[in-house]
């Protein structure tokens, strides 16, 4: 598998937030979603992932999130907007920042609550138990000192705080060629973890593991809607300027499907207590 860096993963955002953008959701939520009754759009599946975990870590208007990789800031900015709460963003891609502050200018009852920063999840610029909460969707696959950036976490988190986030798991070392070219070497990514060591692993920082959940079937169906979504484009002819982009995404896509029915990929949600 590939090695590569922080930097590598920045530029890649930078350089795809708005082919992703024009296909995912034009509002920047990025991430993927929940098919609870199995025929529901993208967005309300992301929604459903959103609401399940605001539900499970318990946020109210007394808390202090840290929105770990919080991409274009679309979440970020709903969670103070339901909650009243106080919420820093952070992001490793400099594009996103700036869209997620773009559109905070247009959100202005909660400008007193948000803020953001571009900010490296391996060196966390908060103090010691600064956060009753971080939240964190869709990352630390991304993030290639995990183990730093997770006693980071750990560090940041109140005594009794709540860290609860997803996240792509490997459930076997062993992966095709197929898997490891279309999937992680795209995404730039590689993961020690499985469903089963990622709780160790935690559990082992320091953090209890309340409730743990493997959630891959949605993933596998995240990347169906997503492939059925740029065939629909392609076929309307819509976003034209991206044809050859989408093209290849339909085909990585379907990779992305074939890798999790065979089990070289997985998705789990973790709420942890510190």
């Amino acid at each position: 598998m590939k090695k590569y860096t922080e930097k590598d993963t920045e530029l890649f955002y930078d350089k795809e937030d708005e082919l992703y953008r024009s296909f995912w959701d034009k509002n920047g939520s990025l991430h993927w979603g929940l098919f609870n009754k199995g025929n529901e759009s993208y967005l309300t599946a992301s929604k459903n992932l959103t609401n399940l975990m605001a539900v499970k870590s318990k946020i109210n208007s007394k808390s202090k999130i840290l929105d770990l990789g919080c991409g274009n800031g679309e979440v970020t900015i709903q969670l103070a907007k339901k909650y009243g709460c106080n919420v820093i963003g952070i992001d490793i891609s400099g594009v996103r920042i700036n869209n997620a502050n773009k559109k905070l200018k247009g959100n202005p009852a909660v400008s007193s609550l948000v803020k953001f920063r571009k900010v490296s999840a391996t060196d966390l610029p908060f103090g010691n138990e600064e956060f009753t909460h971080v939240w964190s969707q869709a990352t630390i696959y991304h993030v290639h000192n995990k183990d730093k950036a997770l006693l980071e976490i750990y560090r940041v988190s109140k005594q009794g705080g709540i860290f609860v986030f997803d996240d792509l798991t490997k459930p076997k070392k062993e992966i095709s060629e197929d898997s490891r070219k279309y999937v992680y070497e795209r995404l730039l990514f590689d993961t020690p973890f499985s469903f089963e060591t990622y709780r160790k692993k935690l559990e082992e920082i320091g953090f209890k593991v309340i409730e743990s959940k493997d959630i891959s079937n949605h993933l596998s169906k995240s990347y169906q809607v997503l492939k059925n979504i740029l065939e629909g484009k392609l076929k309307n002819n819509i976003k034209i300027k991206y044809i050859q982009e989408y093209k290849k995404l339909i085909f990585a896509y379907q990779k992305m499907v074939e890798a999790i029915e065979n089990k070289e990929l997985g998705w789990a949600m973790f709420i942890c207590k510190k």
